[in-house]
């Protein structure tokens, strides 16, 4: 038998969601990509900035009621677990649901209802699950809106789903600022993002 907590699956079956939940809450940073039990990339500092100044952009006015200091209306939240089929579980680093589909959140996971939104931000070890794989799965379930940041290139891009795939709604790179659906009332500077614009000096390791 293989270790599902390394990863490594016991045989040629699909992953299921009973070998994922084995894995001990703390350690679980693993997702089912097309039936196999995949660990996510620890994040390197330039993905964890994307993710804090993300949440910190979008929340703000967002993830309130609507009317209530700002447009409001829905649920933002991270790393967590949605079951979108059993061979599909994914941990999508930050995903946002309308509070008129989902009114109360519920007090147990894996989440069974699909995103209004999922921002997934790169990693150079696994971009292909979230530039291919993982979208694949997103369109497929129509999950409406779907943003890639791409730490190592410095660019957002902004997917709008469609009947034959996404369509990308918007795109900038460093220096620019973009206003990005579902959340365009406000308007995102891409080196904030990344934390650019917060360094001083040279980069860390350097004279």
């Amino acid at each position: 038998m293989g270790d599902p907590a390394r990863g490594i699956k016991p045989s040629a079956k699909p992953a299921t969601l009973e070998e994922l939940l084995v894995i001990p809450e703390g350690e679980r940073r693993h997702e089912i990509i097309d039936g196999e039990l995949v660990e996510k990339a620890a994040p390197s500092p330039r993905h964890g900035c994307g993710h804090t100044s993300v949440v910190m952009s979008v929340g703000p006015s967002y993830h309130r009621p609507s009317g209530r200091g700002g447009p409001g209306g829905w649920w933002i939240l991270t790393e967590l677990e949605i079951l979108f089929a059993p061979d599909q579980l994914y941990r999508p680093d930050i995903s946002g649901w309308r509070r008129e589909r989902l009114p109360r959140l519920p007090d147990t996971g894996p989440m069974t209802l699909r995103p209004d939104w999922v921002c997934e931000i790169l990693s150079p070890s696994n971009s292909t699950n979230d530039t291919v794989k993982k979208r694949r799965t997103y369109h497929r379930f129509q999950v409406p809106h779907y943003w890639i940041l791409d730490p190592m290139r410095g660019e957002l891009t902004v997917y709008r789903w469609a009947e034959g795939g996404y369509l990308v709604a918007a795109e900038a790179t460093r220096g620019e600022r973009i206003r990005a659906e579902p959340f365009d009332e406000v308007e995102l500077d891409i080196d904030e993002l990344l934390g650019y614009a917060e360094e001083e000096g040279p980069p860390a390791g350097e004279p």
